[in-house]
């Protein structure tokens, strides 16, 4: 059976056309495309909205991360409720203006959910990257850090996990941060689940992406557990007394997916390099 959310904005936008087809027919900028899955910045009335719309993955990617013990996104329903969960909870996030998902099987059922632009905001991907040539004072770099921390604990207090957690997910409010204010929000929730309380085993796995994100970064051990203090709100001794193997396990973890990605990119690379020489060598042609 087909599910419809339209903000109060939107409400009276279909009455001709439904949303599904709206969404499979409008015109924007293309940001990112996937099998099943394509994200577009489309205006509405002239105001900026990113749309998420999913084609359904199929049984045969379904099964394949069943075998692995994975769940697959099978629609635009994960972000959805997400993005209203954590409105409720007053966690910054992309605002939902509108939602659909048609009936039918989940490997071919199309879904989408239409948000709010977070305008004036910059991926902390972006921000350190601007490091390089403009570091930032030991202060500034300090207050980014622990608002980090505090965000990604307020995400895990409220029964979020983000399963997707780099810094190119986590955005700073532009202004704010030149007024010395570090305001941070989230955004690409497709892989998010709700889980009260947050487990172990998912709130590793959430600290271990963002870790291995920002390993590029050579952050000093002291800032590290400064994050470690601010993400647990209790003092460093009693956090590994209580709990001596977690954050190791998160280390160990970051640096395994560290490893994972320099065999993916040296694989990526070896391709690359074979696919010029077919290409361009002696025997290439007809």
């Amino acid at each position: 059976m087909a599910e419809i959310y339209l903000s109060p904005a939107l409400a009276g936008r279909f009455a001709e056309d439904a949303p599904i087809d709206w969404a499979w027919t409008v015109a924007g900028e293309v940001h990112r495309q996937v099998k099943g899955r394509c994200t577009l910045r489309v205006l509405v009335d002239g105001r900026a909205y990113f749309l998420k719309k999913h084609s359904g993955v199929g049984w045969g990617e379904i099964l394949k991360n069943w075998a692995v013990g994975k769940q697959a996104v099978l629609g635009a329903e994960n972000e959805y409720r997400a993005c209203l969960h954590l409105a409720r909870h007053d966690v910054r996030a992309p605002r939902v203006a509108a939602f659909a998902v048609e009936g039918g099987g989940p490997a071919s059922r199309r879904s989408f959910v239409l948000c709010e632009e977070l305008a004036g905001f910059d991926s902390l991907e972006a921000v350190t990257d601007a490091w390089a040539a403009e570091p930032p004072s030991p202060p500034a770099k300090r207050r980014l850090v622990l608002a980090a921390a505090a965000f990604v604990r307020r995400l895990h207090e409220v029964g979020l996990v983000h399963r997707d957690l780099y810094i190119c997910h986590l955005l700073l409010d532009r202004g704010k941060w030149a007024a010395g204010e570090a305001e941070l929000a989230v955004l690409d929730l497709h892989r998010a689940r709700l889980q009260a309380p947050v487990s172990p085993f998912w709130r590793k796995r959430d600290l271990a992406a963002l870790l291995f994100s920002t390993l590029h970064l050579n952050l000093p051990r002291f800032t590290q557990l400064r994050f470690v203090r601010t993400y647990t709100g209790r003092p460093l001794r009693a956090t590994f007394r209580q709990d001596p193997g977690f954050w190791r396990s998160v280390e160990r973890r970051a640096k395994a997916l560290r490893k994972k990605a320099k065999r993916r990119g040296a694989a990526n690379s070896a391709e690359s390099a074979q696919v010029r020489f077919v290409g361009t060598g002696r025997n290439a042609g007809p």
